[in-house]
């Protein structure tokens, strides 16, 4: 898809990147596609269970969102620190997985806390592999598309008690997201759309507008003389 093409019925997450005209929209069975295969990579292939504990270093995006709730609903502990490793070497025990943006990969290698498996994202448009892959790494987008089609991991008590390293539950990190759409006026039905320079924090592109039942319009890169468009193109009903 390219910017110019409209957005098909049920779009959940709608990510676009003025700066390449990338534009990619998916559906909920869409992403928790993604998602599942995300959690099949992670628990199947990787042997990770509930506990195990994830570094994102990630910005926002959409193939982030698929990471993101792969983990979560795999029972990972998720440790986000955005285009920044600050923190994550004080977070406790190694990690048992990394996601780190490949053009960071370069400049960050020394300061990426060591795991058992370590994944790079180019975030190239639609999915792309990366153009080149440090070693030690694999590259994420091939390695998740061998689990599209993957069955969900099913409910478990407990699995995703703690959602990240400093003991916050699950369901704390997502009433804390509700809050944040109360705050915003965010409502079932509204279209947000979001700039990723806005903020890097889960709680703010991703898990507040899924929570109160909003669909995404993520915007990499704005090109603000286009908002308007955007706007009603997309069906736009609220700003973040």
């Amino acid at each position: 898809m390219n910017g110019i093409e409209q957005r098909r019925p049920g779009e959940l997450i709608t990510f676009y990147d003025d700066a390449t005209g990338e534009r990619i929209g998916l559906t909920a069975a869409e992403l928790g596609g993604w998602s599942a295969a995300t959690a099949a990579l992670l628990t199947g292939e990787c042997g990770l269970r509930p506990g195990s504990r994830a570094g994102v270093m990630l910005p926002p995006h959409w193939q982030t969102a698929a990471v993101l709730l792969g983990a979560w609903s795999a029972g990972l502990e998720v440790s986000f620190r955005g285009w920044s490793t600050a923190g994550l070497s004080n977070a406790g025990p190694a990690l048992d997985v990394t996601f780190v943006e490949r053009r960071r990969v370069g400049n960050w290698l020394d300061d990426v806390p060591p795991a058992t498996h370590q994944f790079v994202l180019g975030l190239a448009p639609h999915g792309a592999p990366a153009d080149a892959v440090p070693k030690g790494y694999r590259d994420f987008p091939p390695a998740v598309r061998a689990h599209l089609g993957a069955t969900p991991p099913p409910d478990r008590a407990g699995a995703a008690a703690a959602a990240i390293p400093d003991g916050t539950t699950f369901g704390e990190y997502g009433a804390t997201a509700a809050g944040i759409a109360r705050s915003r006026g965010i409502v079932h039905g509204d279209r947000v759309l979001i700039e990723t320079g806005a903020s890097e924090e889960p709680l703010i592109w991703l898990l507040a507008p899924l929570t109160a039942g909003a669909s995404i319009v993520l915007c990499a890169n704005l090109d603000r003389s286009r908002l308007d468009e955007r706007i009603a193109t997309e069906g736009v009903t609220r700003l973040f």
